[in-house]
């Protein structure tokens, strides 16, 4: 038993495969996602470090469902 204790420990092969194959999805995926280029090309940088927020200034929230209070007249 002493003999078997000595022994270095050795990964399944299941999971050396695991691992090789994870790789091979990563590897994979980012290839075909450097290929496919930006997401949004027409994306730009919105410019909050300058402080201007590129609204009209009255400083209301522009988003959302604004004018629904009427309901479904």
């Amino acid at each position: 038993m002493a003999e078997h204790q000595r022994r270095r420990f050795v990964p399944p092969p299941a999971l050396c495969g695991f691992l090789v194959l994870l790789a091979l999805l990563f590897a994979v995926s980012y290839a075909v996602g450097t290929s496919a280029g930006p997401v949004a090309p027409g994306l730009h940088d919105t410019g909050t470090d300058s402080g201007d927020d590129g609204g009209d200034g009255d400083g209301g929230d522009s988003g959302g469902t604004g004018g629904t209070h009427g309901g479904g007249h």
